[in-house]
């Protein structure tokens, strides 16, 4: 008889502050899943700066335990390993900025994650993934309000494009803090179409210049 093998879950790629949010359903004392929208969550791709990292010693019966916090700027949350698993993440260290997948917990009030794979990532891929989740929430709401914004956004970001030329352009860092009355997604999604009908253009990547 064929040995039956085990799917697992979609890891969701989602911002810690959405994860935080979620309500947790529980299956008597072990979590089910998190509900976020119409997501039923029990698995994340999460990405972020290692914050804090505590080990601890190797205790009489064997046992140890490793905890890292992962921070990406919209919260933190806690990475827990025990016992020979701590080995495996042994050499993750604080300020290193990494991609997580892993499985969620919840134990006394507190939602964590139980690594799967924790991978070092260069600190660019932060505002992109923000960038990317953004968009990804863009898509799935649809709201009114944010077709809506997207009617008023083409024109202040030619404005702020245009008044940036004699500094040589201006960051998408500045434009996102700038119009942050809009969301980042949006903000990204109409750069894309403006560079696409050539009347901007990247003399680097996050440099946005004017071409007209």
């Amino acid at each position: 008889m064929a040995e039956q093998q085990f799917k697992r879950h979609t890891a969701y790629k989602l911002r810690i502050g959405d994860v935080l949010v979620g309500k947790p359903v529980m299956n008597g004392e072990k979590l089910s899943f998190i509900e976020l929208g119409n997501k039923k969550v029990n698995r994340v791709n999460v990405l972020g700066n290692i914050v804090e990292k505590y080990e601890s010693e190797e205790r009489e019966d064997g046992r140890k335990f490793l905890f890292l916090t992962l921070d990406d700027g919209s919260g933190q949350i806690k990475l827990k390993v025990f016992g020979d698993d701590s080995e495996k993440f042994k050499d993750v260290y604080q300020g290193q900025t990494v991609v997580v997948i892993g499985t969620l917990r919840y134990w006394n009030n507190e939602t964590y994650v139980a690594p799967e794979l924790i991978k070092e990532k260069d600190p660019k891929y932060l505002m992109l993934r923000k960038l990317e989740t953004e968009k990804d929430k863009a898509h799935t709401t649809g709201s009114v309000a944010e077709k809506e914004q997207i009617i008023a956004i083409k024109d202040k970001i030619l404005s702020l494009v245009k008044s940036s030329e004699e500094n040589g352009g201006v960051e998408l860092d500045r434009l996102i803090t700038e119009l942050r009355e809009f969301s980042p997604g949006i903000i990204n999604q109409e750069i894309q179409k403006l560079l696409e009908e050539g009347i901007i253009f990247e003399p680097r990547p996050g440099k946005i210049r004017y071409l007209g």
